[in-house]
Parts: C-alpha cells; sequence; structure tokens
C-alpha cells in the first residue's frame, strides 16, 4: 500500500512486537484490510456498479486515498466535518448521505461545494431549501439524491409518489440539481428496495425526470446478488475492517477481522471467575449490535461481560490458562465504526509485527 508521509508517525520507541505497545489500542492488520479494499473493487468492478466507499468506519485519510486508487468512484461521508478532512487532504468527489440543516451547515456546504464535487441526500423540501441557500452561496449548483426509506425506518421519504413530489421540488429549485435515489435498507431487504426504486423510476421518467443514480449501500447483504439490477452505486463502510457482528451474522470469518483491540491484564480478583481489563466503554463502546457481552479474546472465544468506563470485565470461569496480571489480550469489538472513532490512533500491523501509527483524521467529527 503506497505510504505518505502525513498517513503514519513513527512509533517514538519503534516496537518491533505488537506486546511492546502501550494499551488499550487498535491493532490495525494492513494485509487483513487490504485484501478486504481489494475484494469487494473486483466485485464492483465485474458488476459494473460504481465503488462509493463510506469512510466513516475508518475515518483515515490513507484509507480513503487506498479504495480510491483501487478504483472507487468517490467516497461517502456522513457528515460535514468528515467532508471537510477528507476535502483538505485532496479528496474532492464527496457525497454526504445526512440531512443538513442551519447557518452553520450552509456555510460549510457552500464552501466545500465551490471548490469540490458534493453531492447530498435530502427526504424533506426543508432540507433542500437549506441546500439551495448553500448552492447560492457557492455560485454553483448541487447534486441532490431523495433518500428513500425502504425498510430501514430511519431518514426518507415513505412512498414512490412522495419521492417523485420532492423530486420535482428538487428539479424547482434554482441551485439544485436531481442527481438519482438513495436508501440504506436493513439487511435481508435488497428485494424490497428494488421495488421501490423500479416504481419511483418509473414515476420519475414519465414526468421527464432522468434518474442517473441508484444508490444503496450496507456491508452485510454486499455479496449478495439479489436487488442489484436497478443499483448504479454502492456504499458500504464496515467492510474494510468487518467485526464481530458480522463474524456472527455470517459474512465474513474471523480471518476477515482487521481490527482487534489490545488491552492489558490489570487485576485478576481471588474469586477466579473474572479478569479485569484497562478497556472499558471508552475503548470498546457499548453497542451490542444484539450480540451478547461486548466484544470477544480472540484466542479463547471468551466474552467481555461488563463494562465500566474504563474497565472490561472477561469472564475467565474453568480457564486454567487464563492470562495472569500484567499480560496483554487482543479483543474483537462487535461493532467497529465507534470503537475506531474513540482513538487518536491506531496501530498499523502485519500480523504481530509493528508498523506503525496512523492519526485517526476524522475522529469526532460529529457535527
Amino acid at each position: 500500500m503506497p505510504q505518505h508521509e502525513d498517513d503514519i508517525v513513527e512509533l517514538k520507541s519503534a516496537p518491533s512486537s505488537i506486546w511492546e505497545l502501550d494499551t488499550p489500542i487498535p491493532l490495525l492488520d494492513v494485509d487483513v484490510a487490504n485484501r478486504n479494499l481489494a475484494r469487494w473493487q473486483t466485485r464492483c468492478d465485474e458488476l459494473g456498479i460504481a465503488n462509493r466507499p463510506h469512510i466513516k468506519t475508518h475515518k483515515m485519510v490513507r484509507w480513503a486515498r487506498e479504495q480510491l486508487r483501487l478504483g472507487a468512484a468517490g467516497i461517502t461521508v456522513q457528515k460535514l466535518g468528515e467532508a471537510e478532512v477528507m476535502a483538505q487532504a485532496g479528496i474532492s468527489d464527496l457525497f454526504v448521505t445526512f440531512n443538513l440543516f442551519g447557518s452553520h451547515k450552509q456555510r460549510r456546504l457552500a464552501a466545500l461545494a465551490r471548490r469540490n464535487s458534493i453531492r447530498v441526500v435530502a427526504d424533506n423540501p426543508e432540507c433542500c431549501q437549506q441546500v439551495n441557500a448553500a448552492a447560492d452561496h457557492a455560485g454553483r449548483n448541487i447534486n441532490v439524491l431523495v433518500e428513500c426509506d425502504t425498510g430501514g425506518k430511519r431518514n426518507g421519504v415513505q412512498s414512490p409518489l412522495e419521492a417523485l413530489e420532492l423530486a420535482r421540488f428538487i428539479d424547482r429549485q434554482p441551485a439544485l440539481e436531481f442527481a438519482g435515489l438513495m436508501t440504506f435498507p436493513l439487511p435481508g431487504q435488497r428485494l424490497q428496495s428494488a421495488e421501490f426504486f423500479g416504481s419511483t423510476k418509473f414515476l420519475l421518467e414519465e414526468s421527464g425526470l432522468p434518474c442517473h443514480t441508484v444508490s444503496t449501500g450496507g456491508t452485510p447483504d454486499m455479496w449478495s446478488d439479489e436487488g442489484l439490477d436497478i443499483v448504479t452505486e454502492y456504499r458500504a463502510g464496515t467492510y474494510i475492517f468487518n467485526d464481530r457482528s458480522l463474524v456472527d451474522g455470517g459474512h465474513c470469518s474471523a480471518g476477515d477481522c482487521a481490527v482487534t483491540i489490545l488491552a492489558t491484564v490489570v487485576s485478576k480478583p481471588s474469586s477466579g471467575d473474572r479478569l479485569t481489563l484497562d478497556a472499558g466503554s471508552k475503548s470498546l463502546t457499548s453497542d451490542l449490535r444484539n450480540l451478547r457481552g461486548f466484544g470477544i479474546e480472540l484466542e479463547s472465544g471468551r466474552q467481555v461481560y461488563a463494562l465500566s468506563e474504563e474497565h472490561g470485565l472477561l469472564d475467565i470461569r474453568d480457564w486454567p490458562s487464563a492470562p495472569e496480571i500484567g499480560d496483554m489480550v487482543r479483543l474483537l469489538p462487535n461493532h467497529v465504526c465507534p470503537v475506531i472513532n474513540l482513538f487518536d490512533e491506531v496501530a498499523l500491523v502485519q500480523g504481530e509485527r509493528v508498523l506503525g501509527l496512523a492519526r485517526v483524521d476524522a475522529r469526532g467529527k460529529v457535527q
């Protein structure tokens, strides 16, 4: 993978092994991550679908650059803060998949739009008016996709007819361009999304509104062919690293997981039922993802069954060879996306060899 001087900060002590690192810290296996990226880009190329990866998982310029180098059409961001970090690094094709409101965001969107190719989503006229004001300030039109609720029950218009009405509204705004349809479906609902898209596209074409982009996403269903015939663009984020929730769902293997959390045993009560680790909710998050426990110890599969902010409790009942105080363990997190956002840096590794530290460039960019 190409290196960039601003992407890696060498460790001061230059350890040769992960076991010499300070903890807690995410370990990011670059070989696994690169393999995940290359495999998905190949699939998109074979399907003839544009790959527009979501950077909310890694939040790092170096990995966004690598996704683009492999052939991604551009990147997806959830918040303007992420877009600003990526644009400052020279990544100019940006898709913001979150409704934007407020004078602060109007000014920031306008500043981005002046220098970058930027698209946004909307599911209501009020949001469109906000974007139109930003486009007017920027002095150039902004492309808007209609977000559709195809079962996720998050954001999105509720029917093809509502999608048509909003597309017409966008088309009437002086500084907006209707650019297509977007959804984030729940796993297993791709066919439902395709039906929604098909009905909406028919209505749009009857009304003389071309629908150039049909954008869907989600890592769990990315290897399924169902409902892809109408899709022109795919947004996936977690696939770069994968996590316990995806392994548990049968969407990948443990060998496809690029990130583990290195933690140290700081206490071993005489009760013999648990170890206390230096990784709590500020390292692993409290996101269960419908799983039991907050992560598992990699070798044994034993659960981190309870968290406080800085403490994690690992079940060691009936484990004669359980680690001792001062030992280090590797934990597979339930949900890797919020985990990465908790750290300023991650350790880039190959197996147990440390390559260096990489900044999480867009950490905390939630505005």
